[in-house]
């Protein structure tokens, strides 16, 4: 059965994405600074930031319903420190209490849509927890935009070492490596439009082609020619990542969101 994916913006959580997909997974999961609140078959669970390349089908299961959070913001709601679940899917019941996931399993069950119990659930959730670090946004935005490391420390008004420490119970790892993620989702975002390699490498903001090969090895286990021959648009564009487990091609168009490894 083809994979389906659909999403949309979230109306009751600032910043996050509500998706949903059906079907077999496609190619790797691709780091994108997120994380994820899952169900799937019955379970609840936790994707955490990635930072490589992860194989699909890591959860089994034919229909995912995810909440996809803003960089930065699942933390203070999950009440974990991003660091500790980089790389990693978990149980949602590892992190909460049992009888509490288990009474909000039931509850799930109840909704028609999935995705919708998720944002209920997260709402709540955020009502009895504390906000989340608020400088958490505005480094994303320095970073996504392309600014450095060193640009946007001075605009939050913390030294390397502080910036690096609220980075990693954040986003999961430090600002630099945050914004190589956030580079990459932007090249990837130009790939898929079918531009040249070279003018994805200075759009995106890298030193040169060669930089921009370097760092799709590293980042997404890939070729940028690769990436844009697999992923090429028909239509929409399709996007980069997938916590269940789905195709490269899959947070904004056929298949599905963002991800990380797997302990469930």
């Amino acid at each position: 059965m083809a994979a389906v994916y659909e999403e949309r913006p979230s109306p009751l959580v600032p910043g996050a994405i509500v998706w949903r997909r059906t079907g077999a997974p496609g190619g790797p999961v691709l780091p994108d600074g997120c994380m994820d609140l899952l169900w799937v078959g019955g379970r609840l669970l936790v994707a955490g930031p990635d930072t490589g390349p992860h194989p699909a089908g890591e959860v089994p299961g034919g229909v995912f319903a995810g909440l996809r959070f803003a960089p930065g913001t699942a933390p203070a709601l999950l009440g974990v420190p991003a660091h500790e679940l980089r790389d990693r899917r978990v149980e949602l019941a590892d992190l909460w209490p049992e009888p509490e996931v288990r009474a909000l399993a039931e509850r799930m069950s109840a909704y028609e849509d999935p995705g919708a119990g998720l944002e209920r659930l997260a709402r709540s959730r955020a009502g009895r927890s504390a906000p989340h670090d608020p400088l958490a946004s505005r480094v994303a935005a320095g970073l996504r935009s392309g600014e450095s490391v060193a640009a946007v420390a001075a605009v939050v008004g913390l030294g390397p070492r502080q910036l690096h420490r609220r980075s990693l119970d954040a986003f999961g790892y430090g600002p630099r490596t945050l914004g190589r993620v956030l580079r990459l989702q932007r090249a990837l975002e130009l790939a898929r439009r079918g531009l040249p390699q070279a003018e994805v490498a200075h759009r995106a903001g890298y030193a040169d082609q060669a930089h921009l090969t370097r760092e799709f090895r590293a980042l997404a286990g890939t070729t940028p020619g690769a990436y844009a021959a697999a992923y090429a648009p028909e239509g929409a564009a399709a996007p980069a990542g997938d916590p269940a487990g789905g195709s490269a091609a899959a947070k904004r168009e056929t298949a599905q969101p963002s991800g990380s490894s797997t302990a469930a």
